[in-house]
C-alpha cells in the first residue's frame, strides 16, 4: 500500500503506478493534455482498481458512444479487483460504475460520501461537480467543493472549483476573489481563469475580461482541447459584444474549431455556440455549418447529455440535413421513454420541446419556435450548462419573438414611437 500526492492510500505496491496516478491527478485538475499517462500506471499494475477507474473516468468524460466503449474494459478491470481495494477506492469505482449506467444520482451520492469521509480526494470532488453541473444543481456544485476546503486550504485547484460554483450561484464578488486567489497561488490554473471570465462577462466588463483572459492565455497551451477551446470561446464572447465579428471568426479558426479535437463533443458544442451567436448578430458564417456535419452524424443516437443534443440538432438543421434532423428528434423521443428516472422528466418536459423549438428557429419557423421555447426557458438549468451557455437559448427565443410577424411589426412601431418621443402604453412586457 502506497500513498498518492493527495496523501491518500492506494492499493498498489508499484511506485510507477503511483507516479502515473499523480500525473493523472495533476492533468485532470489542470485540464491538461496528458491525462492518458494513467495508462502507464495500469501497465505497471493492472490490478490497481483506482488506476483503472481513472482511465474509465477519462473516457467517460468525453461523453460519446465511442469513448463509453473505450471506458468499458477499464471499468470492468476496476470492478474485478475491488476485493482488495480500500474503502475510498471502492466508493470511487462504484461512482464511476453508476455514471456508466446512467445512474447519475447514485454517482453523486458516492462522490458525496467520499468528500465527507476522505476530504483530501479533490479528484472525486471534481467529478461530483461535473455531475452537479450537468444536472443544473448549482448549489450542490458549490457545496461539495466548499465542504472539503478545511482539509485542502493549500490547493489552488480547489479554489478555482469553488470560484466557479460561487459564480453559478450568482455570488459574483466572492467568485472573483476566489478565482483571483487561485491564480495568485498558481498562475497555471485555467479553470480559475475561466471562473473570473464568467464574472466579468456577467457584469459587462468586456475590455477588462479580454485583458484578463489574454494575459493568461499562454498557460492554456498545455490544456486539453476542451478547456483550450472553451477559454478562447469566452474571449470570443467578449469580442462579440464589441461587435468585432472578424476577430470572433479569427478566434474560431485559430483557437476554437481550429484547435478542436474534431470528434470531441465539448469542442463541437463550443463551435456551434459561436456560429449561432454570430448568425444572431447577422453575420454570414459561410459553409461552417456544413463543415461540422460530418462530425455530428455519430451523435444522432447518442443522447449522452440533453445539453449536447440541443446543439447537435440545431447545427444539423442549419446545415439543411432534414433527414438527419427528423431521425434525431425521433431518436430523442424514444430515448426519453427509457431514460433513467433521475433525468427522464428533464428529457421529456425540457429537452424535447426545446429541441423542437431550436429546429423551428433554424428553419425560420418563428411562431413555432416561440411556442416550443417559451415554456422551457425557465427550466433550462435542468439540462446542465453554465449561465453563459444558457443565455444563447434566450437569445434564440428573443430573436424568434422579434422576427415573428406580429411582434416584428410591433417592435418597429415601438422604435418609431420612442424616436418620436410619443406615448407608449404602460404594460408589462413578459418576453420569457
Amino acid at each position: 500500500m502506497l500513498r498518492d500526492a493527495q496523501g491518500l492510500d492506494v492499493t498498489t505496491d508499484s511506485t510507477e503506478t503511483i507516479a502515473a496516478i499523480n500525473r493523472y491527478m495533476h492533468q485532470s485538475l489542470s485540464y491538461g493534455n496528458d491525462a492518458l499517462a494513467i495508462l502507464k500506471g495500469i501497465e505497471a499494475d493492472p490490478t490497481c482498481a483506482i488506476a483503472n477507474a481513472y482511465a474509465a473516468t477519462f473516457y467517460l468524460c468525453q461523453e460519446s458512444a465511442k469513448t463509453r466503449h473505450q471506458a468499458a474494459p477499464y471499468l470492468q478491470a476496476a470492478k474485478m479487483h475491488l476485493a482488495k481495494a480500500n474503502e475510498r477506492e471502492t466508493l470511487y469505482v462504484k461512482a464511476i460504475d453508476a455514471w456508466a449506467t446512467g445512474a447519475i444520482d447514485q454517482a453523486i451520492a458516492y462522490h458525496e460520501e467520499i468528500a465527507q469521509t476522505f476530504p483530501r480526494d479533490v479528484l472525486s470532488v471534481q467529478m461530483g461537480q461535473y455531475h452537479y453541473f450537468y444536472l443544473g444543481n448549482k448549489e450542490g456544485l458549490l457545496r461539495i467543493a466548499e465542504n472539503v476546503l478545511p482539509a485542502n486550504r493549500e490547493n489552488h485547484y480547489l479554489y478555482g472549483m469553488i470560484a466557479f460554483g460561487l459564480e453559478q450561484c450568482h455570488r459574483l464578488q466572492e467568485a472573483e476573489e476566489a478565482g483571483r486567489l487561485a491564480t495568485q497561488m498558481n498562475r497555471n490554473n485555467p479553470w480559475a481563469h475561466h471562473a473570473v471570465a464568467h464574472v466579468m462577462e456577467t457584469q459587462g466588463r468586456i475590455d477588462e475580461g479580454i485583458a484578463w483572459m489574454e494575459s493568461l492565455s499562454d498557460t492554456w497551451e498545455t490544456c486539453n482541447s476542451m478547456l483550450h477551446t472553451h477559454n478562447w470561446w469566452h474571449v470570443a464572447l467578449y469580442y462579440l459584444e464589441k461587435e468585432d465579428f472578424q476577430k470572433v471568426l479569427a478566434l474560431y479558426d485559430a483557437h476554437i474549431w481550429g484547435r478542436a479535437t474534431k470528434e470531441s463533443s465539448k469542442d463541437q458544442i463550443g463551435a456551434i455556440q459561436v456560429l449561432l451567436r454570430l448568425e444572431l448578430r447577422g453575420v454570414n458564417v459561410g459553409n461552417h455549418w456544413e463543415e461540422l456535419t460530418a462530425y455530428l452524424t455519430p451523435r444522432i443516437h447518442e443522447h449522452a447529455l440533453p445539453f449536447q443534443d440541443l446543439h447537435y440538432v440545431y447545427a444539423l438543421a442549419r446545415a439543411g440535413r432534414t433527414d438527419w434532423v427528423t431521425e434525431m428528434l425521433l431518436s430523442m423521443q424514444e430515448y426519453a421513454k427509457i431514460a433513467k428516472p433521475c433525468i427522464q422528466q428533464t428529457w421529456t418536459e425540457v429537452a424535447l420541446p426545446t429541441a423542437r423549438g431550436m429546429v423551428a428557429h433554424a428553419r425560420g419557423e418563428w411562431e413555432r419556435a416561440i411556442a416550443q421555447l417559451r415554456p422551457t426557458l425557465p427550466r433550462l438549468y435542468e439540462i446542465g450548462g453554465s449561465h453563459a451557455q444558457h443565455d444563447l437559448f434566450e437569445q434564440v427565443y428573443l430573436d424568434a419573438w422579434l422576427r415573428a410577424e406580429e411582434n416584428h411589426q410591433a417592435f418597429h412601431l415601438l422604435q418609431k414611437r420612442i424616436a418620436a418621443r410619443r406615448y407608449i402604453p404602460s404594460i408589462q412586457l413578459g418576453l420569457v
